[in-house]
């Protein structure tokens, strides 16, 4: 024990030394002094002079502390937990009655690391502080066996699992637990927290194919080439003409629409999206997607609504709504076409087609889909409770519009 703290006290004495250097070298800098010249005044390696003047990159997992050299021997203090020779360093100078900042300045940690490690591992009997029992105690708390709050509560498990199996997101099903138990704080997550469950190594809680049910996303964003300016027909409104009851989403009414294209660029659905209550429409294109068969079933499902309901459609520029005249004339809706390359413009339709491709995948047939299908997954999508509208649902929201 003896040879362990005098050996620990010349540790300290190097590391006096090594500071005294640092500031001598930093000293000689200051005044004009080259780098090599400096080092070989002060008596130090090139090379530890230029980590000085550069610093040191920390490792991805913990930072690196310095280290020097005493007696031949290369001493590294911890980064992040106190090893067993600052334990030691720490009992002999509270023996000494040194205070707490005294050694934390000495060991360069905080205070209140020193203060808290005498708090936890002195002796609980007579409040001595031993450096060894005080390692022991530190090693048995490090591994921690915790399960997830997901995996503790059976009945919080059983609803997330069948709210996933409804492909609903996680956000949607913490914000459904906080309004089904508001009086059970112990059955409220985070979204975070069912992540986790799903992906976490060694804390998979929940059955891993639910993951599936998940809205999947790219790992790397897709590259779009530089969109090519196009000239717009005269016939065409663009968005810049809408009237700003549109923007404001004040008015009912409104809706963005576009295709989801399937294998080969061989079939499609349309999707229609309304703006105040996101409520969605999904238009059949069994036979093809030619502009007349667009405008066609364009005409059949927007007819399906009350005139109160039909004010405007917003679309992409393309060769698809080539028959936007003869729509509007059909239903007396106006159609009113994005800037070239611009989505975003239309971004209700363009979330609800990213969350359409779990039930339409990319690269596969559309046009197998019936037009029952189609109606069963709106609807799906319709009782879903949505961030954005509070979190009700679009079917709530439409239901009080045609009510009226």
């Amino acid at each position: 024990m003896d040879f362990e703290i005098r050996n620990l006290r010349t540790v300290a004495q190097g590391r006096s030394k090594l500071v005294r250097e640092r500031e001598e070298y930093f000293r000689l800098m200051s005044e004009g002094m080259s780098s090599q010249e400096a080092c070989r005044v002060v008596g130090i390696n090139y090379r530890t002079g230029k980590r000085w003047r550069n610093g040191r990159a920390p490792s991805k997992k913990t930072p690196v502390r310095d280290a020097w050299t005493v007696r031949g021997e290369r001493v590294v203090s911890g980064a992040r937990y106190l090893t067993q020779d600052e334990r030691l360093y720490i009992a002999d100078r509270v023996r000494e009655k040194v205070s707490l900042r005294v050694i934390a300045a000495e060991l360069e940690r905080s205070p209140s690391t020193i203060s808290r490690e005498i708090r936890r591992n002195q002796n609980p009997k007579n409040g001595d502080y031993r450096p060894f029992a005080a390692q022991a105690r530190a090693d048995t708390r490090k591994p921690r066996p915790r399960h997830g709050k997901v995996a503790r509560h059976p009945e919080l498990k059983q609803f997330v699992q069948d709210h996933l199996d409804r492909r609903w997101s996680p956000e949607q099903i913490c914000q459904a637990l906080r309004r089904r138990f508001p009086d059970r704080p112990e059955l409220h997550v985070v979204h975070e927290t069912i992540y986790q469950a799903l992906y976490v190594q060694g804390r998979g809680e929940l059955r891993r194919d639910l993951a599936r049910n998940l809205r999947t996303g790219r790992a790397v964003r897709k590259h779009h080439r530089e969109p090519h300016q196009r000239r717009h027909r005269s016939s065409m409104l663009l968005i810049s003409d809408r009237p700003a009851e549109v923007e404001d989403r004040a008015v009912p009414g409104h809706w963005e629409g576009d295709l989801i294209i399937g294998k080969e660029s061989g079939s499609a659905i349309g999707t229609l999206v309304e703006r105040s209550t996101r409520y969605l429409m999904l238009v059949h294109l069994p036979d093809g997607r030619s502009s007349t068969q667009v405008r066609d079933a364009l005409i059949d499902t927007v007819g399906t609504l009350p005139a109160h309901l039909r004010r405007s459609v917003t679309w992409d520029q393309g060769i698809k709504m080539r028959r936007h005249l003869e729509f509007t004339v059909a239903t007396n809706v106006p159609v009113y076409f994005c800037d070239p390359a611009s989505p975003w413009q239309r971004g209700s339709n363009e979330n609800t087609n990213g969350l359409l491709r779990q039930y339409f995948p990319k690269g596969t047939d559309l046009s197998r889909h019936t037009h029952e299908h189609l109606d069963a997954v709106a609807a799906e999508l319709n009782n879903r409770p949505r961030k954005t509208l509070n979190w009700d649902t679009p079917a709530a929201r439409l239901h009080q519009l045609r009510a009226v």
